[in-house]
């Protein structure tokens, strides 16, 4: 695995020596001893510009290491090329990290080609379409918010959390409107999904201590 990663890595370089150790033999050789380094040089720089450092990404991610995460998006330099799934992979992981840094603006751009671009997996558009609801949310933009979030319900969410998360945004959205009916609707659906997420559980209670005391 670690001998992937470093391919990875480190294809673009590994495919130029590739293509030079492939011309110096075909001219003191032939075509054909040569083949081989040409094809590997070949497949590993259509990997680098169509396929990119996704992988990468992902286990910096997963480790938590975000610094490493943005150093590995940054090396990305024509993200046009990347295959239409993976450059929208792209694009919301940037959405993501921006997100994180609390630039809203940049996260809303990136966020909107990537859901421009289209997921091959319907949970994950629904994802996007959640963080695009706590983005509109975060700039105040309260009916831009109640949209985007309802679609990431109608889309389907990947899990439990997410979908906790995006009930207890509904139930906040409501009271704000005083639909308190409503409010106490999709706050029950938030406890049903019996999130485990820590910030999700202290979030329940607390809304759990105020909202049998409003009407409806």
């Amino acid at each position: 695995m670690k001998f992937y990663n470093w391919v990875i890595k480190y294809r673009l370089p590994l495919s130029i020596v590739l293509i030079i150790i492939g011309v110096v033999t075909n001219i003191y050789a032939s075509f054909w001893p040569a083949f081989p380094a040409y094809l590997i040089g070949a497949v590993l720089i259509f990997g680098h510009f169509f396929i990119g450092p996704m992988r990468l990404i992902q286990e910096h991610m997963e480790n938590g290491d975000v610094d490493g995460a943005v150093r590995v998006l940054d090396s990305i330099k024509y993200p046009n090329l990347l295959y239409k799934p993976i450059r929208s992979a792209y694009y919301t992981l940037k959405g993501q990290l921006a997100m994180m840094n609390q630039d809203f603006d940049t996260a809303e751009s990136n966020m909107k080609k990537g859901l421009a671009l289209g997921s091959p997996m319907q949970d994950a558009k629904g994802a996007s379409l959640l963080q695009m609801g706590m983005i509109a949310l975060q700039k105040g933009n309260l009916k831009q918010g109640e949209a985007y979030i309802r679609q990431a319900l109608r889309e389907g969410l990947p899990d439990a959390d997410n979908a906790a998360a995006a009930y207890l945004q509904m139930c906040s959205i409501m009271m704000n409107k005083r639909e308190f009916r409503a409010a106490k609707d999709f706050f029950r659906k938030a406890k049903a999904q019996k999130s485990n997420n820590p910030e999700i559980v202290k979030q329940v209670k607390e809304v759990e201590k105020y909202i049998s005391r409003i009407p409806g």
